[in-house]
């Protein structure tokens, strides 16, 4: 029994290191010194240990004025789109899930059609409207956008749904009102899935590119994927191959940390709903 658990672990390690290898690679090719990575004409070269090892790439990208007020924005973008994402989807979610109102089927067959639409699809009228209000090149062009997200209700939905009716049976015998119920009983019981759902924004919304690029203009209001695409090209014809790894690793890792601080509620959420289903 042990030596079959010992061969699982070992199959699954293998194609677990053979995806990180790009990952690893990014992070040794971001240690070395863009003189020897412009010397070395074949890939075999440039092996997974960096050697000679150098933090210049790091502090040269930092070095530049505009990455840490980047980070700022990237930080302020996602923590900000994830508390709305959580505030819209927790309330729509609980409403269509367990309250009875004129146009609930409608609705909720909206927020389904949702999620078959391309996000690209709506970037016109988007940008128009924003155009329209003057709002572009601000953080509430970045945020706004992104919050109402047909899959967070989807999910916040299903989870709802998924809560014996029991509960809030005798909530009411108590004489709880409903935002009551939905405060103190609801909403303690989905932390997993709010966590979840919060870890997958946070992710989304750190490494998106595409709305930024179209809202963003100005440079004090590119994130931290924009900015760094920006001079990316700059990097790579001028100050080498180690800058650009470096500031993959460097937009990478925070959402890398995030993830592994907060893993245990994912699992918790798709154990729950997987014993609940």
């Amino acid at each position: 029994m042990n030596r079959a658990y010992y061969w699982l672990i070992l199959c699954l390690s293998i194609p677990a290191f053979i995806w990180l290898v790009p990952t690893i690679w990014m992070v040794s090719l971001s240690f070395q010194p863009n003189e020897v990575l412009a010397r070395t004409t074949s890939s075999t070269a440039m092996g997974l240990v960096p050697i000679p090892f150098t933090a210049e790439n790091y502090s040269a990208l930092f070095a530049f004025g505009q990455t840490p007020w980047w980070f700022l924005n990237s930080l302020i973008v996602s923590v900000g789109m994830t508390i709305g994402v959580l505030a819209v989807s927790t309330t729509a979610g609980y409403a269509l899930a367990r309250l009875n109102f004129p146009g609930k089927i409608p609705i909720t067959l909206i927020c389904l059609i949702g999620l078959m639409v391309p996000e690209q699809a709506v970037f016109i009228p988007l940008y128009t409207m924003f155009a329209d209000f003057g709002w572009h090149n601000s953080y509430h062009a970045l945020i706004l956008p992104r919050m109402a997200v047909p899959i967070g209700v989807f999910l916040m939905m299903q989870f709802f749904r998924a809560i014996p009716k029991d509960i809030e049976e005798a909530a009411r015998l108590d004489g709880v009102g409903w935002m009551q119920i939905f405060w103190y009983v609801m909403l303690p019981l989905a932390r997993p899935a709010m966590m979840t759902l919060a870890i997958l924004t946070f992710l989304y919304a750190w490494n998106d590119y595409l709305w930024p690029l179209v809202s963003a203009q100005q440079r004090e209001y590119f994130t931290i994927t924009l900015g760094l695409a920006s001079i990316q090209s700059n990097f790579a014809q001028s100050e080498g191959l180690g800058r650009v790894m470096a500031s993959g690793v460097i937009a990478s890792l925070p959402v890398v940390i995030l993830f592994l601080i907060f893993q245990r509620y994912v699992v918790q959420a798709m154990t729950a709903g997987g014993s609940k289903g």
